[in-house]
């Protein structure tokens, strides 16, 4: 990871992991049909309305942010991507999961249906793509899967949902439904009565996205 100039216009694109599969395939048949854009290193708040110099200088610190070279990893990039909303949109979808946070006991199940508030006019919506969650510890669960949507996408991502982060391994998987079961490994708590994750969900049609902290009780030893 690096920082790119920012003085210049720079386009700084890279493929998914899909992408990089159907590239590597070397058959004629990658395309690329989809695209996504971001704006995580911008501090809106840093616009200055009441700069001396006038209004060409009112953006002018957000303009010399640093930049970060794009690398793929959704759960470090991309948190923040930009949508399209129906034009006169007052207030930005926000997603309800039923939970701030999350604690099971080992062994213990529970069932999320993610809920898309101001969206399309309504005060509460599913959305049609359905939602993706990625839980950051999957050795936390011993379940972890999406029901629900019967997308090609969906089909392709709860089929290869895992990806590495440092020490851990996440995983990442669609539905209108997210299906947890606390793991029953005694191991993995090690000296420790609790193990600590995170749960992310993001609506694939608004945009939409919630982190909330997730803790698995041991019942045993």
């Amino acid at each position: 990871m690096g920082y790119l100039n920012n003085q210049v216009v720079t386009v700084d694109a890279i493929l998914t992991k899909k992408g990089r599969e159907l590239l590597a395939q070397n058959d004629g048949s990658f395309r690329i049909t989809q695209f996504s854009l971001a704006d995580d290193e911008i501090d809106y708040t840093l616009y200055n309305p009441t700069n001396p110099k006038g209004t060409a200088y009112y953006g002018q610190a957000i303009d010399n942010m640093p930049l970060l070279e794009a690398f793929p990893d959704e759960n470090q990039i991309m948190k923040y991507q930009l949508s399209t909303l129906p034009r006169g949109t007052a207030v930005l979808p926000v997603l309800d999961l039923g939970f701030s946070a999350i604690t099971l006991k080992q062994g213990a199940s529970l069932a999320i249906t993610p809920q898309t508030l101001n969206y399309l006019g309504n005060d509460t919506a599913f959305e049609t793509s359905g939602y993706t969650a990625t839980i950051s510890d999957v050795r936390t669960m011993s379940t972890f899967n999406g029901t629900g949507i019967q997308t090609t996408a969906a089909q392709q991502q709860n089929s290869t949902s895992t990806t590495t982060l440092g020490t851990n391994v996440s995983s990442t998987v669609i539905g209108s439904q997210i299906n947890l079961r606390a793991t029953t490994v005694n191991t993995l708590f090690g000296a420790n009565t609790t193990l600590s994750t995170t749960l992310t969900v993001v609506g694939l049609d608004s945009g939409a996205r919630l982190t909330i902290p997730v803790t698995i009780t041991q019942t045993s030893n």
